[in-house]
């Protein structure tokens, strides 16, 4: 099922504020937060939905890439929802939404009743960038990374934590606007795991990590964009306390092509012929994403002439389509001439022929593009 639009998630314009965003997202989360909803399940959804959209449109960073690429931009290619969010991380926002001491800052740990405990916090996300050429851009690609993130230790020894008694979990009542409500919070020593770290080998720290150096192979899907982030679950760093393995975070490095320029989906190429070449016409050969291919140039081809070529640009990303390739075509001006060619052209230059005589149908340079890109 597609995402809705975030903005329409929140009820709110492109152009709202952060105290507006802010008031529409506290409004739905009173309204679908689970406490208020039990066992309905479309208003967790919408409340996980209310969560996500506030996350990515307070973020200027994200802001920005969903304005632009909208749901593609926050994460493709099968790694992920592109937010990384759990209820963990949903709660984790109240403090800055509702303010410090706010009854829903712990909901999953025991807020609910029959509720898991949380074992342990998740680690921490890693964040690497993968530079992509462009014909790699084009085709997609398999990269084997090397990168480095926090594991748990071997020959760790716990002991039972004396904060919260082995519980995990420490339990308290707080009055609110909805009335007494009774909530539980793992607990900040042990983070919910009911045990700390007793012993540990050299090299560890006091949660029992330990850095190591990782290889992992992702297949980045055709179509990406600089800026855009793929993400892979589990691949981050590990969490203290026994807790998930955050997500390995893979940010998209485009490198500019040094003969061929994307323009969104399409490839733009500037062509240089001869005089000669363009009177006479010829056949040269043109670079794509996919290799040389070769393009007829008609006898009379003017300075200016846009070719198409078509499907032989960059795939749009999880789709069928594909852009075209646009040559610009270029007279090139010998800046030295011989005698004899200098000669040679002074004779042609009266010639009727070679005085420019534009058509009345002949359509301006802006007219080309516009039909081009229309």
């Amino acid at each position: 099922m597609a995402k809705r639009d975030y903005y329409e998630v929140l009820g709110v314009s492109k152009n709202a504020t952060a105290d507006e965003l802010k008031k529409a997202y506290r409004q739905l989360a009173i309204k679908y937060h689970p406490d208020k909803n039990p066992g309905n399940k479309e208003a967790e959804d919408k409340f996980k939905e209310a969560a996500e959209a506030y996350e990515v449109l307070t973020d200027p960073e994200k802001k920005a890439k969903y304005d632009r690429f909208g749901h593609a931009g926050m994460g493709q290619g099968g790694y992920g929802g592109g937010t990384h969010m759990n209820m963990d991380d949903i709660f984790s926002q109240f403090g800055d939404v509702f303010g410090d001491g706010s009854p829903f800052e712990s909901f999953f740990g025991g807020g609910r009743s029959g509720g898991r405990r949380q074992n342990g916090v998740r680690g921490n996300d890693v964040r690497i960038k993968v530079k992509m050429n462009l014909q790699e851009v084009a085709a997609g690609a398999e990269k084997k990374i090397k990168y480095k993130r926090m594991k748990v230790a071997e020959g760790l020894t716990f002991k039972t934590c004396t904060t919260c008694n082995g519980a995990g979990q420490i339990r308290r009542v707080t009055q609110t606007f909805l009335g007494q409500m009774a909530t539980t919070q793992a607990c900040p020593m042990c983070h919910g795991s009911g045990k700390i770290v007793d012993k540990r080998p050299a090299g560890a720290g006091p949660d029992g990590l330990i850095p190591v150096e990782d290889i992992v192979t992702i297949n980045i899907p055709a179509g990406v964009a600089d800026g855009m982030q793929l993400s892979m679950s589990g691949k981050g760093n590990a969490g203290p306390g026994g807790g998930p393995s955050g997500d390995l975070i893979i940010a998209i490095e485009e490198q500019e092509d040094p003969i061929l320029k994307r323009d969104g989906n399409n490839i733009l190429f500037d062509l240089y012929v001869s005089f000669a070449d363009a009177a006479l016409g010829t056949t040269v050969e043109v670079p794509t994403v996919d290799g040389k291919v070769k393009v007829k140039i008609d006898a009379g081809t003017q300075a200016g002439k846009i070719l198409r070529l078509r499907s032989k640009g960059v795939p749009e990303l999880n789709s069928h389509h594909r852009g075209d390739q646009l040559v610009h075509v270029n007279i090139w001006t010998p800046q030295k001439l011989t005698a004899d060619e200098k000669e040679l052209l002074e004779k042609l230059r009266d010639a009727d022929n070679f005085k420019p005589h534009p058509s009345k149908n002949e359509k301006g340079f802006f007219e080309r593009m516009r039909e081009y890109f229309n």
